[in-house]
Parts: structure tokens; sequence; C-alpha cells
């Protein structure tokens, strides 16, 4: 099996400016999340920018790949289609999206979803779950759920709570967070696709669910494609949003460092 990594990243963003390049004891955020991909096992890492300081920022980085796209794209998964045009990737190559605001994601993550879609041939495109384990996550809107089916391929994503369990969440229990959280999964973000799948995935329409739930992924489920989902086997920790996620790698980092 072999897998290319794909890390699209804006320079613009409305709660960190400049993003990608926010320092991170001395690296760039977007170098630190394209060495992680690079121990993945991927054959080649190639950023995909709207912005030429990215891409001169990424210049003196051995091994990263850097791929100037359109500023038009509405989202990351339209940016990567691009980047299978420039390259013209064989349409059975498998393309992983890592977000460019995670420079903590395990490796083992993106070679697992890589290697799901590569054994599934039912499914064009792959993502991971991971279970809920906090009760504020349980009616967080902000924590996507997803059911499966059992091949592990996805039925639904909601930002509601779902499967409902009517027994269990009651409104006395839901009060004193005493709920039951067996069967619940949540959401991680990474995605494995074939590149056949991203061409077509240009021309798809936006469907009425991924409008009323804010999800892109229900506009593949919403036209007949098939997404495996499957258990992370590391979660990773939460990217990086705000001055205050920032801070929160660096001091992981430090502490890092300080005990190596």
């Amino acid at each position: 099996m072999s897998f290319i990594v794909v890390i699209p990243a804006r320079y613009q963003s409305t709660r960190l400016p400049a993003k990608p390049l926010a320092d991170i004891l001395g690296k760039t955020m977007i170098e630190r999340v394209a060495e992680q991909a690079l121990q993945s096992g991927a054959k080649q890492v190639i950023v995909a920018t709207d912005d030429q300081r990215i891409v001169d920022a990424l210049q003196r980085v051995k091994n990263i790949e850097v791929c100037l796209t359109s500023k038009d794209h509405e989202s990351g998964t339209d940016r990567l289609a691009e980047v299978c045009h420039i390259y013209n990737f064989s349409d059975d190559e498998i393309i992983v999206n890592v977000q460019g605001d995670e420079p903590l994601i395990p490796p083992s993550v993106i070679k697992q979803v890589a290697n799901n879609l590569f054994e599934n041939e039912q499914a064009s495109v792959a993502t991971l779950s991971a279970p809920i384990g906090d009760q504020e996550d349980v009616f967080n809107v902000n924590a996507v759920k997803v059911v499966t089916d059992k091949n592990k391929l996805a039925l639904y994503f909601s930002r509601a709570t779902i499967p409902w369990d009517r027994d269990n969440f009651t409104p006395e229990n839901q009060q004193s967070k005493n709920v039951n959280l067996e069967n619940l999964q949540r959401h991680i973000g990474i995605y494995a696709y074939r590149v056949n799948f991203l061409k077509q995935y240009a021309q798809l329409s936006v469907s009425p669910l991924e409008v009323i739930e804010k999800l892109e992924q229900l506009r593949v489920l919403w036209h007949g494609f098939k997404i495996h989902v499957d258990v992370a086997v590391e979660v990773p920790p939460a990217g990086i949003d705000t001055a205050q996620d920032l801070q929160r790698v660096i001091n992981v980092l430090s502490a890092v460092n300080i005990n190596k």
C-alpha cells in the first residue's frame, strides 16, 4: 500500500491570523504538521496553499512539496481535487487529507485511514472515530457524532446526539450528567480518498443535509458514495483554532523537550 498526504493550508484565519505560519518552538505550525505526515510512511507530502507566503516559508524544508492553488475553493476537499489535477495523479491513488492545524497528529492515524481505504473497495472515502468519554461531548453540537453499519460503513454524521438512547437520555440523566456513553462515537476529521472520487466530488451538488448540519461529509452520503469509519488506534489531540490552543501545543512540546 502506498499513499500521498495533502495538507490544505489557507493563510487567512478569523480567530488566529496567519495561522499556518504561527511559530511553535522555532518551526511554523504547517511545517510541524508536515513533519508528522512524513513519519506516517506516506510516499509524498504536499502542502496545498492559497498564499505565496506559505510557499516561501516551506521552500527551505526538505521532503515537503508545496502546491499553490486557487484562493476560490469553498472547502479543503475542493483544494485536494485541484492538487490531483495539477499533479495528474492516477485514479486509484490514495490521498489522505490532513488538517493543517494539527501539529500533534499521530502518524499512526494517518497510516491507519489510508490502509482502511486500501482494504475496502466498497468505500470511496475513509475516516476515523473515537468513543465519547466525556459527558460534556454527548450533547455538544461541536462534537460530531457518527453511526455505522456492521461493515463499518457510515450511516449518518450529525451534530445531534446519535444514536438517541430513548431510555437512557432522560431529562433527569441529562441534567445530572449521568448518561451511558456506550455506543457513542465522535467523528475525527481525517479523510482518505481515491483520486477518482475526488474528481467526481468536485462536480457534486451541495446537499440539503450538508447545508442544515454544516457537515461537508454528508454530501458524500447524499450522493450515494460509501464512507468507511474505523475507531482510531490513537486519538489525535485537538487542533489549533485560537491563541490559547497554540499556547497549549507549545506547552506540550516544551514538556516533551524537557523530558528528553
